[in-house]
């Protein structure tokens, strides 16, 4: 803790801290994880931090983006063009030309009329494209947290209705279909499950390549690599996966070996997961009809707003001690809290009976509480705190333009050192009839500047 007492003393709180040596160990093992001569994809919707994708292209992953603002912030970081692949099961004419205009000619189209609407903007630019045809299997991988498809979705086509028309997945002469996307959930932490679904993928695909085309040479089979989120626990490693990965291959994509086709994987969560913390100051402690309440600096705006709104299970998190006491306190230009952060708490005080409380935050409404009814660890007004495993999903994820409070800093380190530390404002622009962009955006842009 002693590296996050000492960013808190400097850069105040609130503030995501990401550790890039962690993103590293995280690769190495989803690596080790997957058969040897197969792609990687980071989904840049986990962590869309500069140096979180900068990092990960240099190891050689692809990106995966879903959103024109996604793909800048993937150029921007330095990743080539003809390594990006843009997804999403709704994306208009803008996006795509938005994609085109900046020679990302790779997507995943999730229906005719996605595959239609590629084509219509290939054309009129004059820049071919290629498409992974994305795939509701009709068959659900039981167990899974979240699905993204083997339901009803908006994502991808049902593969019954693709084998039903095939016809009408062949493409177009300006958007080739090239390969097929099959991601069927998210968050898993079971190897047996994660294998169950990659099996399902890779069975779906070859009855698809003879229906479709031979001339599919990709197989997309999405991730859901799971991890701990905003609790403590080790990131799991999948020890026999690619063992097992590589004969559920070699039985249904013979030729993979030999780059007949290219298959690939994704992840976001589990590459950027355990590199991130978010440090928090106890503004207030008090008890009301019975209830003890924690108020901190952060809440949903920073962490897990669409759980703060019911929209998935709550977060829960927990929540570390990483200092005694704010000794002192002052307020920088833009009215941000900063604090000085004595030593870590530690000794006998650390460990003294946990008592259920709330766990809120600043924001004028109920419904910004972290945790109800969780039991709490002794906690004073100025203790410094830290919730660990919120590298993916954190900031990016939450609401961060409600009630217009000022976004954390957003703090990088590798080796023990710093290596940036920025924060994100939102800004109004002008905007254009019909015009979207960086240059002319129709609400709020989000600006990075340094601390």
């Amino acid at each position: 803790m002693t590296l996050l007492t000492d960013l808190a003393r400097t850069y105040g709180t609130p503030a995501y801290v990401y550790d890039l040596q962690a993103v590293r160990s995280a690769h190495a093992d989803l690596r080790t994880a997957l058969p040897s001569g197969t792609e990687l994809y980071y989904s840049v919707k986990a962590n869309p931090h500069p140096l979180v994708i900068a990092c990960l292209a240099g190891l050689g992953c692809r990106t995966e983006v879903a959103s024109p603002g996604e793909l800048d912030a993937a150029l921007g970081a330095g990743v080539p063009p003809d390594r990006i692949l843009l997804t999403a099961p709704g994306k208009s004419e803008s996006a795509v030309a938005h994609a085109l205009a900046r020679q990302v000619t790779h997507f995943s189209a999730d229906s005719p009329t996605d595959l239609a609407r590629i084509a219509g903007q290939a054309e009129r630019l004059g820049v071919p494209a290629g498409c992974l045809l994305r795939v509701n299997a009709d068959q659900a991988v039981p167990g899974m947290g979240l699905s993204m498809t083997g339901t009803a979705s908006q994502f991808g086509a049902d593969a019954s209705w693709i084998l039903r028309e095939p016809h009408l997945f062949r493409g177009h002469d300006m958007a080739r279909v090239t390969g097929l996307h099959l991601y069927m959930g998210t968050n898993i932490a079971e190897q047996d499950k994660l294998l169950r679904q990659f099996t399902i993928g890779v069975e779906l695909a070859a009855a698809l390549r003879t229906s479709v085309g031979e001339h599919l040479t990709t197989v997309d089979l999405g991730g859901g690599f799971g991890t701990p989120f905003a609790r403590q626990g080790d990131r799991p490693v999948f020890t026999s996966l690619a063992k097992e990965l590589t004969s559920v291959l070699d039985g249904g994509l013979p030729g993979w070996r030999d780059g007949e086709i290219t298959v690939a994987f994704e992840s976001g969560r589990y590459l950027t997961g355990d590199c991130g913390h978010l440090l928090t100051t106890v503004l207030d402690t008090k008890e009301s009809k019975g209830t003890r309440f924690t108020v901190l600096d952060t809440g949903i705006h920073h962490l897990g707003g669409m759980s703060g709104l019911r929209r998935v299970p709550p977060v829960s998190p927990d929540v570390l001690h990483a200092t005694a006491t704010a000794t002192a306190t002052a307020t920088d230009a833009d009215g941000v809290r900063r604090g000085t952060a004595p030593a870590p708490r530690t000794g006998a005080g650390a460990e003294r009976t946990r008592t259920p409380g709330v766990l809120a935050g600043p924001l004028c409404t109920p419904l910004d509480t972290l945790s109800r009814n969780t039991p709490l660890p002794p906690m004073e007004t100025g203790d410094v705190l830290a919730v660990p495993n919120v590298g993916a999903y954190g900031l990016s994820a939450s609401l961060i333009a409600f009630l217009g409070h000022h976004l954390p800093v957003e703090i990088v380190v590798d080796a023990g050192h710093v290596v940036s530390a920025t924060r994100l404002h939102l800004t109004r622009h002008d905007a254009g009839p019909g015009e979207t962009g960086p240059s002319s955006l129709p609400a709020h842009h989000l600006e990075g500047a340094p601390v």
